[in-house]
């Protein structure tokens, strides 16, 4: 009797302890015309609070047709308006999902699984945010959205949601040895245009001390303007974000973020089908110690409305700036003279934005011979005015005729006359050693300096590498040797001439050959890039099992992986470096030309750089030749500075070291702005 009476006053006390039940919903055509698709279930009759400990949500399962399972978005939409991703890009070219059932408690991530999915799967976002205290009767909607419009249709047979006992959980941040980003969106979702007005506050409390998610929010604290950036990146369960830092009234609003320079646009980068998570940041940083701008970066965690989205890279975004690209500004009243002549940017790439069509074809080997487009990026092609417009594609054309010309290579009347050699060759030389399979046709910028200050086309800023370094598998770029420049040998793919055209030039096959001979023995030297890879690495160690736990793909083909697929980080970052060295030894042994003394003033001058005692603990001596007045820097293995003196006219200095952390650093001679010589240091 006591029994039974302890029984009942359970059932009355907790009297939804054990119940559960399954909602299950109608199906309809899935649209391949670019609208997404909803499909609702009205669910009543149950307690009007769920959580994650007593009571909520459990289970999605779905059953439809489609081909090409990658091509499809399927969120949960509870009827508090709060959005979970359940599948996204999974299942590559696979066809279907039979019986496809989610919980957040399953061990198997539906990205470990193949098509037709058939079976339980953890879902790609985190289900357990539905169980937030809402009241779950009302519309549940299964939001399906194909993100390959006009390929192919599809069928949703049939969906269910299951409530329980067994609430699906989250997982939630404490604290990292990365600067921490938290962005609050106040329910508003993120698209791809336009951005939307947010807040974020970062956590960094400098080199070895941690942060904590209970922290000030010491590094930035206001409103941004967010939203989706990328484009195959688009699909992927990791997105990327392009970030504006604003003041209370919305407008642009200068600021340093973790420590680089005052800038208001900024990216968030998601390494998704990176799995190193530092193909841009090594290209960056290698680009930097040639002596050219590339973005400066920050890894980072970052969580968005509570949920934690896995390790990001915060870069600085292509942009006319001091301390960017530094060219002059133009205003609406440059319309003339030597103020008309920059500076300016361009692109190549997806066309996003206004610009002109090329009066030449692109590569004759291409067997489409389309054409090329030249986007505006600066002045944007909403400032630009038409005598701006008319001025950089005059010069742009006038370039290319003298590219195509019989006299070429003319050192004086030929191109040289309209671009800056050094930095062809310095940009050349990055893609080839990346082997970028974009290289040269995608997020390729360009940019023309004023007639005082040069004049003249330069190469860069270098960008958008996560598909370098060995990570696609098509046009023949999983393979260690060949050509980037050559991929129209391998993919019918419209590209610019200027790369086939330029290594007709004997004389600029010899410039690179003595640039690239020069750099294997410091910037492109094996060790040295093996110790920046190893440093970040090492960075990563911890952050890393969080992200991989959220986007369980190591071991798994991401579109473009090649095979064979390394199974763990250690075999990542293993697999990069038997790429890279295999890579060198190619271009040692099959770049053309020779190197002779080619008058090249900025690559040819013995700058040297000694640094004393190598390692260190307190104080190094410093010593240089062939420059006055220039800056030693000294800056971590993320390129932050941590130390900066003027040289003045001498030819030495002494620097206390004493209050860095131990570690991997990397002192540099610069002149107004320019990388003369970097050399590492050593941090005992």
């Amino acid at each position: 009797m006591r029994s039974l009476y302890f029984f009942l006053c359970c059932l009355i006390a907790f009297p939804f302890t054990s119940f559960s039940q399954t909602f299950t919903g109608p199906g309809g055509a899935i649209p391949d015309t670019g609208p997404s698709v909803d499909f609702v279930i009205n669910v009543s009759g149950l307690p009007t609070v769920i959580d994650t400990t007593t009571f909520g949500l459990e289970e999605v399962c779905v059953t439809l047709v489609h081909t090409w399972d990658s091509d499809l978005d399927i969120s949960l939409i509870a009827p508090d308006g709060t959005t979970v991703m359940l599948i996204s890009a999974v299942g590559g070219g696979g066809d279907n999902f039979i019986g496809t059932c989610l919980r957040q408690d399953s061990p198997n991530s539906i990205v470990q699984g193949t098509a037709p999915f058939a079976g339980t799967y953890r879902p790609m976002g985190q289900m357990g945010f539905l169980n937030n205290g809402q009241d779950p009767n009302g519309d549940w909607t299964l939001h399906i959205q194909d993100t390959y419009p006009f390929a192919d249709t599809g069928t949703l047979y049939a969906w269910s949601i299951t409530f329980g006992n067994n609430p699906a959980t989250y997982f939630t941040l404490e604290s990292s040895n990365l600067p921490i980003v938290i962005i609050n969106t106040n329910g508003q979702s993120i698209v791809a245009d336009p951005k939307i007005t947010a807040t974020m506050g970062i956590i960094d409390n400098g080199p070895g001390i941690r942060n904590y998610m209970t922290d000030s929010l010491n590094d930035y604290n206001g409103y941004i303007g967010i939203d989706l950036r990328g484009h195959s990146s688009m699909g992927f369960a990791q997105k990327q974000y392009g970030i504006e830092t604003r003041d209370v009234a919305g407008n642009n609003l200068n600021a340093s973020i973790l420590g680089m320079p005052s800038e208001n646009d900024w990216v968030l980068y998601a390494p998704y089908n990176d799995k190193t998570l530092m193909r841009n940041a090594l290209t960056y940083s290698l680009t930097r110690d040639m002596g050219r701008y590339a973005s400066r970066a920050r890894y980072c965690e970052v969580v968005i409305n509570n949920e934690y989205k896995g390790v990001y890279t915060f870069f600085e975004k292509v942009k006319r700036d001091n301390n960017r690209v530094n060219i002059a500004g133009l205003t609406p009243s440059d319309t003339a003279g030597i103020a008309l002549t920059g500076g300016y940017i361009c692109s190549l790439d997806w066309i996003d934005n206004d610009g002109w069509t090329s009066n030449y074809p692109p590569d004759p080997t291409n067997p489409m011979n389309n054409t090329v487009f030249y986007q505006y990026i600066y002045p944007k092609d909403v400032d630009i005015l038409p005598v701006q417009k008319t001025y950089i594609q005059q010069y742009v054309d006038s370039f290319e005729t003298a590219l195509v010309s019989t006299s070429f290579a003319d050192p004086f009347t030929g191109w040289r006359n309209y671009a800056d050699e050094g930095s062809f060759i310095d940009y050349f030389i990055m893609n080839e050693l990346a082997k970028n399979v974009d290289g040269y046709r995608l997020s390729t910028f360009f940019y023309k300096e004023k007639l005082t200050d040069g004049g003249k086309i330069n190469m860069g800023p270098q960008w958008d590498f996560n598909l370098a370094w060995h990570n696609a598998d098509y046009c023949n770029n999983q393979n260690y040797g060949g050509w980037a420049y050559e991929i129209t040998n391998y993919c019918s793919w419209d590209f610019p001439f200027w790369w086939r055209r330029l290594n007709q030039d004997s004389t600029f096959q010899n410039n690179v050959r003595c640039r690239w001979d020069e750099l294997r023995t410091n910037v492109l030297d094996t060790t040295y890039m093996f110790n920046y890879i190893d440093s970040i690495a090492t960075l990563l160690d911890e952050s890393k099992e969080r992200h991989y736990f959220l986007y369980p793909v190591l071991g798994v083909y991401l579109w473009p992986n090649p095979n064979p697929i390394p199974q763990t980080y250690a075999e990542e970052i293993s697999s990069l470096k038997n790429w890279i060295r295999q890579r060198v030894v190619f271009m040692d042994g099959n770049l053309p030309g020779g190197c002779i003394n080619t008058g090249i003033a900025e690559n040819s001058l013995d700058w040297s750089l000694s640094i004393s005692p190598n390692p260190a603990q307190e104080q190094v001596r410093i010593a240089w030749n062939h420059v006055l007045n220039a800056t030693i820097i000294i800056t971590d293995a993320m390129g932050k500075t941590v130390l900066s003196e003027p040289t003045g006219s001498a030819g030495m200095m002494q620097l206390d070291i004493s209050g860095l952390t131990k570690g991997i650093y990397f002192v540099q001679l610069l002149q107004n702005d320019k990388r003369l010589k970097s050399q590492k240091l050593v941090k005992m």
